[in-house]
């Protein structure tokens, strides 16, 4: 049977401010795929859980057992603990406060309810190459975030 391992991560520079997300897929018999994107103005959990989230999708239709490694115990805890509860006590947490990334986390329950998933926390930032490399992604979307921030401001100088 076909194993697919999955290192997500998410990075920002100020939190809220410029984010980045990033994905490394690794599958037998296949050349690993590397993933990034960015969003402006959001957070570091919610990069976390967009990362998640862009994995699955791009492994949807491929067979095989799916591990996703995290560094995120967010993203881990929330997933396969925390949901039930939220779910149960209508989108509230046990403060009885509204669930952040309530929209993340119900489209995250959607894929897994198509993808048996197998969660797996990592330490970040502990030299474990594919969550590093995980990471140089999630700052590669933060960067391209940046750079088209600056672009959008140096064109918006220029007509005026």
């Amino acid at each position: 049977m076909n194993e697919i391992h999955i290192y997500t991560d998410g990075a920002c520079s100020g939190n809220p401010g410029p984010c980045g997300w990033g994905v490394v897929i690794h599958q037998k018999d296949s050349d690993t795929q590397e993933l990034f994107g960015g969003e402006n103005n959001t957070t570091n959990n919610r990069m976390e859980m967009t990362a998640t989230l862009k994995a699955i999708h791009a492994i949807l239709e491929i067979e095989g057992d799916v591990h996703l490694h995290t560094d995120s115990t967010y993203v881990k805890d929330g997933i396969t603990s925390w949901v039930k509860n939220w779910q149960k006590n209508g989108w509230k947490t046990a403060n009885n406060k509204p669930v952040k990334n309530k929209d993340l986390w119900q489209e995250l329950i959607s894929l897994c309810d198509k993808r048996n998933v197998m969660w797996h926390w990592v330490k970040g930032h502990a030299g474990h190459p594919d969550n590093e490399r995980a990471d140089v992604l999630a700052r590669n979307g933060v960067m391209k975030q940046m750079m088209q921030t600056a672009l959008q401001e140096t064109a918006k100088q220029s007509k005026a």
